[in-house]
């Protein structure tokens, strides 16, 4: 799929040289502080070893009301082990460190907003950030934070609905940087066993609205559905498939060291299987010359 992105970013580089191979990237999803922010430094590390392209960190939020049951219990837990914004920030500051793999702030306004829109765009690129999504957010009431945002050299991601018109699919294409993520299917976050047959119709309105890349999350889990994708996506977002490997291996209030490494392991294997798919099949594209 032809695509145009910005060199400027860490985000739009990933995807400049996951074109030049023919890949489809792989974008991971996890919330920050579940079941500990120790724990998720080390759940990064694994999926980005694992060939992760770039890692979703959600801040949880008390009333999560876009994501299915899946994420919401991870909120939950990270809420309980004390996790705010604020750590989650000195977080992608530690990960820095030991990392290169383009972040994305996955958020509800609301801690955003309470932090203060410059305060918060300033720390998050100081840390180490690439971009920030607000789930609940709309172009036409983000012109501050866009503002604030961009100001400080964060790609501003929005999310494009099956629902959305091809008019309204333009208007946030327009306000979108980095990538256009694009929802699969209307409803809640949470894994699923088919994809939409609505979404390759989906895809081709997005496409002919933007030349950033596209992303498809909201119920992708299998490599089966990256392989679909391959064709008609340049990236598949991966959430709620990762979160439910967290719960099963490391749930808790304290979760043992071998746990945690349970699902290190656990993530590392799912991550792989997906990239193999990312990398071969339907989800291989002719690299550039």
């Amino acid at each position: 799929m032809a695509f145009t992105v910005g060199t400027q970013t860490r985000i739009g580089r990933q995807f400049e040289q996951l074109k030049a191979s023919g890949e489809l990237g792989i974008v991971a999803y996890i919330t920050a502080g579940d079941p500990t922010l120790e724990a998720t430094r080390r759940f990064v590390l694994a999926l980005a070893e694992a060939g992760a392209d770039i890692i979703e960190l959600g801040v949880p939020f008390s009333d999560p009301v876009a994501d299915g049951p899946t994420i919401q219990r991870a909120s939950e837990r990270a809420l309980k082990s004390g996790t705010t914004l604020e750590k989650i920030l000195a977080l992608v500051r530690d990960l820095r460190r030991s990392t290169k793999v383009p972040i994305v702030l996955f958020s509800y306004y609301n801690p955003v907003l309470q932090m203060g829109l410059d305060k918060f765009a300033s720390a998050a690129a100081d840390a180490g950030a690439d971009g920030v999504l607000i789930t609940d957010l709309t172009p036409e009431e983000a012109a501050d934070y866009r503002r604030a945002v961009s100001a400080r050299g964060l790609d501003t991601i929005f999310l494009a609905a099956p629902t959305s018109t091809d008019a309204r699919l333009a208007l946030i294409a327009a306000c979108s940087s980095g990538f256009l993520y694009v929802v699969s299917r209307t409803g809640v976050t949470g894994a699923k066993v088919s994809l939409s047959e609505d979404l390759p119709a989906l895809l081709r309105r997005a496409r002919a609205a933007t030349k950033l890349p596209i992303a498809v999350g909201f119920g992708i889990s299998l490599p089966g559905h990256v392989s679909i994708l391959g064709g008609l996506a340049d990236a598949a977002v991966v959430g709620s498939a990762l979160v439910s490997d967290i719960e099963r291996e490391a749930s808790g209030d304290s979760p043992s060291a071998a746990a945690i490494d349970a699902a290190c392991a656990a993530l590392a294997e799912r991550m792989a299987a997906l990239k193999r798919a990312a990398r071969s099949g339907m989800s291989r594209r002719e690299a550039l010359p």
